[in-house]
């Protein structure tokens, strides 16, 4: 059960699986990052794998079970580190025994999931965050800056590419990865890299009139999920397109927006800003320390300070409304992409 958080000034968490995302990402995050790290305490590693190792320098115990939580004392988060099939029903569990929670994304891959878990949350009275941490991306921050501001004037095209060579292995390289598995995964490059770019576009676009999409699974044959996938978001003065595939032969990320006045373009570590008409210049502006994947668990404890601003008593209904909002796209997305059978990933029966 969760501790009285009122008299507290820490916060007591389980981080639940314990593969690269949580060692890489989340952990340093919670035991570096400003406003984190005096404010929370990893007090467990949950995970049922038999050969999970300790965390250097982390004094917590890996656990077999989330049941085995209970015999630590009072909790009040856990961190959802899991494939994305469990996340629903660890995030209701949970939610269930009245601890805040954080998750991988996506928490909700439809909208009738993001519903049932807003009623939980608001039931019991708890915090559900989604791991959006691509918000706090440094050069992400500067496109949103730049857009704001109007410095391309009104923007009506946006076009955000992703090329991988495959699903990210995660902590067992060499093995087929648990997101090419629908069973682990509920779905491929849409669900893994889309959920960012939705949520991205969303900020800065709003709630897509239509949404139509393609999927395939090009390369990749020994996956039972798609590779390559192909999203519209369409707006009645605006079009934006998400590319992304992991049937590549190279990595790359590169996003782009056209406006009246000019263009903003974000290609491997390099932002480009580039002003049309009289007195236009162009600005470019180097990220590459900042975007390489040592500096991600940064954007991880800014997310974090968000949690920690909401258990402290900020109002948390925003996280459920970004959860339903990315789910409500990507039921849309692969309604589209498969008409006929409508064979959504949805989640296994209760």
């Amino acid at each position: 059960m969760p501790t009285n958080s009122a008299r507290r000034s820490v916060y007591r968490g389980a981080i639940i699986g314990a593969g690269g995302i949580a060692r890489n990402a989340h952990i340093p995050a919670f035991r570096q990052g400003g406003g984190v790290r005096e404010r929370v305490e990893i007090v467990a590693l949950v995970d049922a794998a038999p050969d999970v190792a300790p965390v250097a320098g982390l004094a917590a115990p890996v656990l077999r079970s989330p049941s085995e939580l209970e015999r630590l004392g009072p909790l009040d988060f856990i961190d959802i580190c899991t494939p994305t099939a469990s996340h629903l029903d660890l995030a209701l569990w949970g939610l269930e025994r009245g601890y805040h929670v954080i998750c991988e994304k996506p928490v909700a891959v439809t909208r009738a999931e993001a519903d049932r878990l807003a009623a939980a949350a608001r039931a019991a009275g708890r915090v559900v965050m989604p791991c959006h941490q691509y918000r706090f991306n440094p050069a992400w921050l500067k496109v949103r800056e730049w857009l704001s501001d109007h410095r391309i004037g009104r923007w009506y095209l946006a076009d955000f590419t992703v090329h991988r060579q495959s699903a990210d292995p995660g902590s067992r390289p060499g093995e087929r990865p648990w997101r090419g598995t629908g069973g682990a995964s509920r779905g491929g490059v849409l669900l893994d890299h889309g959920t960012h770019l939705i949520y991205q576009l969303l900020d800065v676009a709003g709630e897509p009139a239509g949404v139509r999409a393609w999927v395939a699974r090009l390369l990749h044959q020994e996956y039972d999920v798609e590779d390559t996938a192909g999203v519209l978001l369409e707006y009645p003065d605006r079009l934006a397109t998400c590319f992304m595939t992991w049937a590549s032969h190279h990595r790359e990320t590169r996003l782009r927006f056209v406006g009246e006045e000019g263009r903003i373009e974000w290609s491997g570590g390099e932002l480009l800003l580039e002003r049309h008409g009289a007195g236009g210049r162009t600005e470019r502006l180097d990220f590459s320390r900042e975007l390489d994947k040592a500096s991600y668990w940064r954007w991880f404890a800014c997310l974090f300070q968000d949690f920690v601003a909401a258990l402290d008593g900020r109002d948390a209904s925003p996280f459920l409304d970004d959860v339903a909002r990315v789910a409500g796209v990507l039921e849309r997305a692969y309604e589209s992409a498969r008409p006929a059978a409508a064979e959504l990933p949805v989640a296994a029966p209760e």
